[in-house]
């Protein structure tokens, strides 16, 4: 960290000098946000954790990587400087354990080794880039704490800036799930809004968003038949995205986000549907406006809405729980008492 302590290269840092062993740090780089959690053990035998400290700031790391491939000065800058509060928050909170993880504009940009360079120089910290497949089941030991033990199966999905990952999971005891199968694609919030042309998708482009990710998904569905099981009553919904939560929070008609209301909320696909009619009809300012929105999220939202279609319309489970929750907390468990949850791995399936 940014007081010279010791991190092995892969994000995990520890602290020769005296600390709290009970401190932990999660940080989450994705391609629009950079967020981290500071947490304390809480329960018995570290069952749980109390959140202390959080970060969250919208950098757009990703800016522009899916058109030059490569991340921009000015979107390293503005990471990095996120980055460094990231670090002194640490240091100030005297975290004796965390974990730092980049996804996918790290995992797509040629000049990434750079950016890691930088990063480690300016600030201290090690950043592991992980693999979609990890990323999705980190988030799924996250958002576990939410799913109904009693339904057997569940579609579990994480809209991101770069990419948006889709985890089939089955659910047995209460400390096993197995991962079924496992799909990323290349298609988040950030990236379609910028190959559309900016944040105001006409109808037609809209359509054309949910057609292509509908298209990317049918292998998948072909592979594990999940809308078979849909039809027997043996599947549930989690989303864990700013897509699905912001969602939330205008169905709620909130002043302003607020995530005790949010995480964990039960939406019906019909509300789901007429709220992203209702955005769908609103000009970029309108969007702006609304106080779960923000002008930082505006041009995001309809790319997010888009994907989120088409993940419901080829799973009408007709039910969706949102979690404001996922990787970071996935993170802390692991950081925390990583034999608390097992999590049984399944096949990554690639996309042609």
């Amino acid at each position: 960290m940014a007081d010279g302590s010791r991190q092995d290269g892969i994000g995990l840092s520890m602290d020769a000098s005296p600390r709290d062993a009970g401190i932990f740090a999660a940080l989450d780089l994705g391609t629009n946000n950079c967020r981290m959690l500071v947490a304390r053990r809480d329960g018995a035998a570290g069952s749980d954790f109390k959140v202390i400290d959080s970060f969250s700031r919208i950098t757009r790391l990703g800016e522009g990587v899916s058109a030059t491939g490569v991340l921009s000065t000015q979107a390293m800058d503005r990471t990095i400087d996120a980055l460094k509060r990231c670090a002194e928050k640490m240091d100030r909170r005297r975290v004796s354990a965390s974990r730092h993880v980049a996804t996918e504009a790290c995992r797509r940009a040629a000049n990434c080794g750079e950016f890691l360079d930088r990063v480690v120089r300016e600030t201290g910290l090690n950043l592991e880039i992980i693999s979609a497949h990890e990323e999705a089941t980190l988030a799924l030991k996250g958002c576990a704490a939410l799913l109904d033990r009693a339904v057997p199966h569940a579609v579990i999905f994480d809209i991101g800036g770069g990419s948006t990952e889709v985890l089939f999971v089955r659910i047995g005891d209460q400390d096993v799930l197995s991962v079924v199968g496992c799909v990323s694609l290349p298609m988040g919030v950030v990236t379609v809004a910028e190959d559309c042309g900016g944040g105001d998708l006409c109808g037609r482009t809209y359509q054309s968003v949910v057609e292509r990710v509908t298209k990317l998904l049918d292998p998948f569905e072909a592979v594990h038949r999940i809308g078979d099981k849909i039809a027997a009553g043996e599947v549930q919904m989690i989303g864990t995205s700013g897509t699905v939560t912001t969602l939330g929070g205008l169905h709620l008609k909130l002043d302003r986000y607020d995530r005790a209301a949010v995480d964990g909320l039960t939406l019906n696909f019909d509300v789901v549907s007429a709220t992203t009619r209702a955005l769908c009809g609103k000009t970029l300012q309108q969007r702006a406006a609304e106080p779960c929105i923000g002008w930082q999220r505006a041009d995001l939202m309809l790319a997010g809405c888009a994907i989120l279609e088409a993940i419901c319309r080829l799973w009408p489970v007709g039910t969706l729980r949102v979690a404001d929750r996922g990787l970071r907390e996935g993170l802390l468990l692991d950081l925390i008492n990583p034999a608390l949850l097992k999590v049984a791995p399944g096949p990554m399936h690639q996309l042609i």
